[in-house]
Formats: C-alpha cells, sequence, structure tokens
C-alpha cells in the first residue's frame, strides 16, 4: 500500500473538533496566539493537557521559550478569532482580544474553556512537537456552543 499524505490528512478531518487558540508571551516576545485543532485531556489527576505544535512553526522559536501557555476552547461566534491566529505571521494577539490570566498568560476573553498551564513536558511526535501542560488556574466562560472544525469547515453543533 502507497500512503498519501493528502489522503491521511482528509480521513483525520473526519474526526469533529474543537478550535481552540493557544496563547503565550515568553520574556522577549510580544503576547501571541495560534489556532490550533490538537487540544486533549491527558489527565485528570494531575491536571494535565496536550496540544501539538508543527515542529517548522514560525512560532517554534517563541515556543522553545515558553514555560506558561493558555488554551483557550473558542465559542461558536468567534470563528474571526480562529481565522486570524491561524493565518501565518499574523500573531500578535490584539489588546481587546484577551486579558492576564492568574497564571500571568494572556487568556482570550469569552472562551467556552481555559486552561492556564505550566509546561510540564515536551514530546517529539514525527513533524510537531507534542506540549503537556499542568493546568494551574481554568476560567468557564459564559456558557456558549463550541466553534467545531469538521471536513475542513467551522461548524456549529445544532
Amino acid at each position: 500500500m502507497s500512503f498519501d499524505p493528502r489522503l491521511f490528512r482528509d480521513a483525520l478531518g473526519q474526526f469533529p473538533t474543537g478550535v481552540c487558540v493557544v496563547t503565550a508571551s515568553p520574556a522577549g516576545f510580544a503576547a501571541f496566539g495560534m489556532t490550533v485543532n490538537s487540544f486533549a485531556a491527558v489527565s485528570l489527576d494531575p491536571p494535565l493537557i496536550l496540544w501539538s505544535l508543527q515542529k517548522d512553526s514560525e512560532l517554534a522559536d517563541a515556543w522553545s521559550e515558553t514555560n506558561v501557555f493558555a488554551v483557550n476552547v473558542l465559542n461558536s461566534g468567534q470563528q474571526d478569532l480562529s481565522s486570524r491566529y491561524a493565518r501565518k505571521n499574523e500573531h500578535d494577539l490584539h489588546p481587546d482580544h484577551y486579558f492576564i490570566g492568574e497564571a500571568n498568560v494572556p487568556v482570550i476573553k469569552d472562551a467556552v474553556a481555559s486552561f492556564e498551564c505550566e509546561l510540564d513536558a515536551r514530546h517529539d511526535g514525527g513533524d510537531h512537537l507534542i506540549l503537556v501542560g499542568r493546568v494551574v488556574e481554568m476560567e468557564n466562560g459564559p456558557h456558549t456552543e463550541p466553534l467545531v472544525f469538521h471536513g475542513g469547515r467551522y461548524r456549529v453543533l445544532d
């Protein structure tokens, strides 16, 4: 069997995911955010989550300096934020989009939920780096529907 990376990506896209903007502000860098859909829970005790960073990301250097970050689960009305922070070279956070959380990390306003984390581990994951965070603070936003991505498109739960 020959392996077609495009078919693999398309098949993975059949799994509906939530949409998150991961934010940080390490020393020497402006506060930034990037859109991801690779967020997952790892453990309840201790409270661990993970997300994946493409190794050739233009933010790879910034993430190598980051020891605290927030994973912000977007609500269904935040598609514009997802699109903005998914664009190459468009990762500086707009001041109207965030506040500084209890762990001194940028947190997206009105997210469904935000998890402020200390970096617990980095793991090699092929062409990605898997970042595991220990949740130290958490915000539950307004009770709204999450933004969902499936089949290459944004979706809203019915």
